[in-house]
C-alpha cells in the first residue's frame, strides 16, 4: 500500500509540529485579513482570486493565449501587490513593530476605552438634543463602510464629545452629512449614506432617519440620529429604528449595539456608576 507507506515514518512529534505549522499559517492569514478588512484591498484580493481561477480554467480547457496572459499577470502580481497594498502593508508592519498584530490587548483597558467612547458619544448627543442640532453618526462593525467613507472628508481623529458637537454645528462646512466611526476613531465627516426605499417609513421622518435606516439595511453598522426638528434621539440597526430614547436608554443601547453583549456588562456597570456619581 504505497499511500499508507507515506505515513508510516511519521512520528507523533512530526504530526504535532505539522499541525502547529498549519494552524500558525491560518492564524497569520486571519490577522492579515483583519488588517485589510473594510479597505479597498479586499476588493483587489477578490480580483486576484478571480485571476487565479481563470488561470486554472484556461489551462484546463486549453486556452493557451488566455492562460499565458493570466500567467504573466500572476508573475508580475507580487510587485503589483506591494505597490497597491502599500498603506495596508505599512500599517501591518507598524502594528507588528509595536507588538499589536497578534496581541489580544488588556481587557481592563478595553473596558475603559469602551466606557470613554460611550461617554463621549452620549455627552455629544445630549448637548445636540437639548439644542435641537441635527446629527447623523454611523459606527462601522463587521461590514466595511469604506465606500461611504470615501464620499466624505477624511479625518482619522480621536472621538471626543467636543469634536462631534463641532462637526454638526449648523452652517459649518462639515455639518451636512454623516460622521462615520471606524475602529473607534472618526474616519470621515460629511459622508453620504444610502436612503431607505421602504414604503413603511413614517412620513414625519426626514432625510437623516431615511439615511440611517438605509445604511442599516445594507450593513450591520449602528447609526445614531438626533432630530433637528424635535431633538429626539434615535438609533437604527439591522433595518430597525428605535425612536425617542432617553439618555439612559441611549447609553446602554449604543454600548450593546457597538461592542456586543460580552462588553456590555462590565462597561455598562462602570458607565452607570459614573452617571449616578455625576447626577448625585
Amino acid at each position: 500500500m504505497p499511500f499508507a507507506d507515506r505515513f508510516s515514518d511519521i512520528t507523533v512529534l512530526d504530526f504535532v509540529i505539522n499541525a502547529a505549522d498549519i494552524l500558525l499559517v491560518w492564524f497569520v492569514i486571519y490577522k492579515l485579513i483583519a488588517v485589510i478588512r473594510g479597505t479597498k484591498a479586499v476588493q483587489l484580493l477578490k480580483g486576484i482570486f478571480v485571476i487565479v481561477i481563470v488561470r486554472g480554467l484556461s489551462e484546463l480547457l486549453g486556452f493557451n493565449t488566455l492562460s499565458w496572459m493570466m500567467e504573466q499577470a500572476l508573475n508580475w502580481g507580487v510587485l503589483a501587490v506591494i505597490i497597491i497594498f502599500q498603506p495596508e502593508l505599512r500599517r501591518a508592519l507598524e502594528q507588528l513593530g509595536r507588538g499589536r498584530l497578534f496581541a489580544r490587548g488588556n481587557h481592563l483597558q478595553e473596558q475603559e476605552e469602551q466606557s470613554r467612547l460611550v461617554e463621549a458619544l452620549t455627552k455629544a448627543v445630549s448637548y445636540m438634543a437639548k439644542r435641537r442640532i441635527g446629527a447623523l453618526i454611523t459606527v462601522e462593525k463587521e461590514t466595511g463602510m469604506g465606500d461611504y467613507v470615501e464620499t466624505g472628508i477624511p479625518m482619522d481623529s480621536k472621538i471626543t464629545s467636543e469634536l462631534l458637537i463641532n462637526l454638526f454645528i449648523p452652517n459649518t462646512p462639515l455639518h451636512d452629512g454623516a460622521v462615520i466611526i471606524q475602529k473607534n476613531r472618526i474616519a470621515a465627516a460629511a459622508c453620504y449614506l444610502p436612503l431607505s426605499e421602504s414604503p413603511f417609513i413614517s412620513k414625519e421622518l426626514g432625510t437623516r432617519h431615511r439615511a440611517a435606516l438605509g445604511v442599516s439595511e445594507v450593513t450591520d453598522g449602528v447609526t445614531v440620529v438626533v432630530s433637528e426638528e424635535t431633538g429626539a434621539i434615535s438609533i437604527t440597526s439591522d433595518g430597525e429604528l428605535k425612536r425617542d430614547l432617553d439618555l439612559e436608554e441611549f447609553s446602554s443601547l449604543i454600548l450593546r449595539e457597538w461592542f456586543g453583549d460580552k462588553a456590555t456588562s462590565a462597561a455598562a456597570t462602570r458607565w452607570n456608576w459614573r452617571d449616578k456619581k455625576k447626577n448625585g
